[in-house]
């Protein structure tokens, strides 16, 4: 097998099938548009670890992920998302707060367009950026899968949000 080669698993999950695609030694990609993709060989260390970590997480038993992850993005992409990577499991901040958190405070559009290209949804977690005052805003798998992701994490952990 070539590890430089892009390779993809697809993931059945609560809020239906995720692809993951994996080049060398990380996760880049995973898509909610996986309708009608194959899996990937279960050989795949890499893409079966990251499985079972996607997995615990749905089930309530995993807070964060340890699989190395390299999404492709601008230098200002990869600090919105290294942002909110900080953002601890069942909470929530604003795109303001991120805007704040980078440095860059009247960037709060720029912050929700970086928000909406995050390569890594639910690892990287865009899901958890509100608008100011609690409204969702947008979710790039629909505000219906926000909700549960966010419903899902307040239930783990007991957590009232503000949404």
């Amino acid at each position: 097998m070539n590890i430089d080669a892009p390779r993809q698993a697809v993931v059945a999950t609560p809020l239906g099938p995720f692809s993951v695609t994996a080049r060398g030694d990380a996760i880049e990609s995973i898509d909610f548009r996986a309708a009608g993709r194959t899996a990937a060989a279960p050989g795949d260390a890499l893409l079966r670890g990251f499985i079972d970590e996607f997995e615990a997480y749905f089930s309530g038993e995993l807070t964060s992920f340890d699989t190395p992850l390299r999404p492709h993005g601008t230098p200002f992409q990869r600090s919105v998302w290294a942002a909110l990577l900080a953002i601890p499991y069942g909470e929530v901040r604003s795109y303001a707060d991120i805007a704040h958190a980078i440095g860059s405070p009247r960037a709060v559009r720029a912050v929700g367009a970086a928000n909406g290209a995050n390569p890594l949804p639910i690892v990287v977690p865009c899901h958890r950026v509100v608008r100011t005052g609690g409204a969702l805003g947008g979710y790039a798998g629909g505000l219906d899968r926000k909700r549960w992701l966010l419903d899902h994490e307040r239930t783990h952990t007991g957590a009232a949000l503000f949404v």
